[in-house]
């Protein structure tokens, strides 16, 4: 074989050791007839060479792959994207195996032909629309599901399918087999300072979360209540129309939709499993924050859509929860877990702190370990009735926070909230994480507050109106100059390093007395 024809195949064919071994099994003469200087006829030879089910097929398939690598490199395509719909990746490659060999390709491996396992399916080759990376991975469920999807004609989709689709997609997306539309919704455009160590993660979401207290009927009366207001509900046609508006809403800014229903009680307003019907057939994540129902309730509701996850309350250990919640509670909580964990719903345990309850926290993470899937914590918002109660001290509270996330390494619960946890972080020169929203601070950004009688919220924890969705839609109150206000957060966090994934509580700052739009969180220790 000439030296020229050799070094083309070596060019082609450089990821695996396929050239080597097949120079071994074939003359000179064979390789030189096969090749030509057209790649995929180096293929095809062996093909024909190494019909399936022979021990050594494998190869054939090894230089499919080779081949579909150095298409890939050589084509020329941009990576446009839709303004609104997800397409594939026009630098995608799929080829049909009988062999799993992509461990060739990922992991260096020498080349032993006993090693390699017999799998059936899809391998996929692609070029990274932001790394130019070259990627050869085996096709799972997800990725042909998504690749599926796009490239048929599909019936309108709803609930259970219309997620899965969704999620597959996302997941797609996130490796780059497909391209999405944009987010529209970015913080980069509003100037946000990005520390050195501020992953672009925390500047644009993808989800936004529309936290609806559908009633303010409550079975509970507790201590540190945020509104007992009696607020006239909407009817069954205005909650529909808000779920369509929300939709039209999620279209135009690119974004899935989550609707976490609430109250009060959302099982007490005689419309919550319409509404949570119609959410599920849209598609959206949907959750549930309220208090423990039967199991009949429940089973009627997972019978509708499985919830992401239900949060429930507690307030510390039985004594003083059941002084801040009411007698038994307690006791209703931990034998709801136990119904939550036997229909398989993902649960979560929210606490809010106070003065009060600080030394309980930890003790009850302890008591709460394989009974709930989470737990964590929001400072009190001193507002309603919450007004007659104390948060500790800033130093008490720091000490704590350092207990707190030590005893959350150790934890397979404890979650880590309150963005002020990220001084901390920095301090131990450990990469940040997303803060109360994901995003620090996101009142108004990917997150918004919608109470029973329409009024729509900055943060559902301290007076943040910013309109009526009755006399509004959702585009035009997000992009509003009160909700635009809400977003930018305090005057004295916008040049802070952390304020991606940080911004304080301004929930707590309101309580307080000062003003959420000018001074930073009380409890703020970062040092400048």
């Amino acid at each position: 074989m000439s030296m020229t024809a050799t070094a083309s195949i070596e060019k082609i064919f450089p990821r695996t050791l396929l050239h080597p071994v097949a120079a071994d099994l074939f003359s000179q003469s064979d390789m030189q007839e096969a090749f030509e200087n057209e790649p995929k006829r180096f293929a095809e030879f062996l093909h024909k060479s190494f019909p399936y089910p022979s021990r050594m097929a494998f190869l054939a398939e090894l230089a499919d792959v080779e081949y579909a690598c150095w298409n890939v490199e050589h084509m020329e395509r941009d990576f446009s994207r839709s303004a609104h719909e997800a397409v594939i990746n026009p630098l995608l490659q799929i080829i049909t195996v009988k062999n799993d060999v992509t461990p060739f390709f990922s992991q260096g491996r020498s080349f032993v032909p006993d090693a390699v396992g017999p799998q059936e399916g899809w391998i996929l080759v692609w070029k990274g629309p932001e790394s130019g990376r070259l990627y050869v991975e085996m096709a799972d469920e997800q990725m042909l599901l998504a690749l599926k999807v796009l490239s048929e004609e599909q019936s309108e989709l709803q609930g259970d399918q219309l997620r899965v689709v969704n999620q597959a997609i996302d997941y797609s997306a996130q490796k780059g087999i497909v391209l999405k539309a944009p987010y529209l919704l970015s913080r980069t455009l509003q100037g946000f300072p990005a520390g050195e160590n501020i992953p672009e993660q925390y500047l644009t979401a993808s989800v936004f979360t529309l936290q609806w207290h559908i009633t303010n009927a409550c079975d509970l009366h507790c201590k540190h209540c945020y509104d007992r207001e009696k607020r006239s509900p909407l009817t069954a046609e205005q909650g529909l129309g808000i779920i369509e508006d929300f939709d039209r809403f999620c279209q135009e800014k690119n974004v899935r939709g989550h609707i976490c229903f609430s109250g009060g009680n959302p099982f007490m307003s005689p419309h919550f499993y319409l509404l949570y019907k119609a959410a599920a057939d849209r598609g959206y994540a949907v959750s549930l924050l309220g208090n423990p129902v039967s199991a009949e309730e429940l089973q009627r509701v997972t019978d509708i859509c499985m919830p992401e996850y239900f949060q429930v309350s507690l307030e510390g250990l039985e004594a003083h929860n059941d002084c801040i919640r009411g007698e038994g509670y307690y006791k209703r909580v931990m034998d709801f877990l136990r119904l939550l964990r036997e229909k398989q719903v993902s649960s979560a345990v929210m606490l809010t702190l106070t003065k009060a309850n600080i030394d309980q926290i930890l003790p009850l993470a302890e008591i709460l370990q394989g009974r709930t899937d989470y737990f964590t914590f929001n400072r009190l918002s001193q507002v309603g009735e919450g007004a007659g109660l104390s948060l500790p001290g800033s130093d008490a509270y720091r000490k704590f926070l350092e207990s707190y996330v030590a005893a959350a390494d150790d934890s397979p619960i404890i979650g880590l909230k309150d963005s002020l946890i990220n001084i901390l972080r920095e301090r131990q020169g450990i990469a940040p994480f997303g803060g109360c929203t994901g995003f620090g601070c996101g009142a108004a950004f990917n997150f918004i507050a919608l109470l029973p009688d329409g009024e729509v919220h900055a943060c559902r924890k301290f007076p943040s109106l910013i309109g009526s969705i009755l006399e509004s839609d959702f585009l035009t109150l997000y992009e509003s100059e009160k909700a635009q206000q809400y977003r930018k957060g305090p005057e004295s966090c916008r040049e802070c390093r952390l304020r991606p994934v940080c911004g304080g509580c301004m929930a707590v700052v309101h309580g307080m007395g000062l003003d959420p739009f000018k001074e930073k969180d009380p409890f703020c220790f970062l040092e400048e």
